[in-house]
């Protein structure tokens, strides 16, 4: 579906139903019964130290970005656009939009997590000048949800 009335705009508390469907629907894999919870992301957004943005068409959210930061550096988190909006530059949207909000901030660093076998997504974080950075990330998780 082709669309040129896209509107970027912050994340309300009553699109969650949505954008959790799209995260679904995109392959993303979210804890709703941990960190992306309705109340834990409620609860990030009022801190101030998340950026949550959607992609909207006519009021039906197509997309949607979470920026969040640990005070040296923010990472974009759960960009994902549904299936038949893909290659109309919303991501690219998105990204620029929350990139925009985020160097508000002061922070000099944005970076992304990409899981190894998502060719798509470091292709397209490389084209938008985004590095590769060799690291191993470990993590220590108090649940299976968070």
């Amino acid at each position: 579906m082709k669309t040129n009335n896209i509107t970027i705009r912050e994340f309300r508390i009553d699109d969650y139903d949505d954008v959790i469907e799209l995260w679904g629907n995109a392959g993303i894999h979210y804890k709703p019964n941990g960190r992306e919870s309705r109340a834990r992301i409620e609860k990030e957004i009022k801190s101030g130290q998340a950026v949550f943005l959607v992609a909207a068409v006519d009021n039906r959210i197509v997309g949607v970005v979470l920026g969040t930061h640990d005070g040296r550096k923010w990472w974009i988190n759960r960009l994902a656009v549904t299936k038949e909006f893909r290659r109309q530059n919303i991501a690219s949207k998105l990204v620029s939009a929350v990139e925009a909000k985020l160097n508000k901030f002061g922070i000099e660093i944005i970076s992304c997590l990409i899981e190894p076998e998502n060719d798509i997504s470091r292709q397209f974080f490389n084209q938008l000048g985004y590095t590769k950075v060799p690291v191993e990330y470990y993590s220590k998780k108090q649940s299976a949800d968070v």
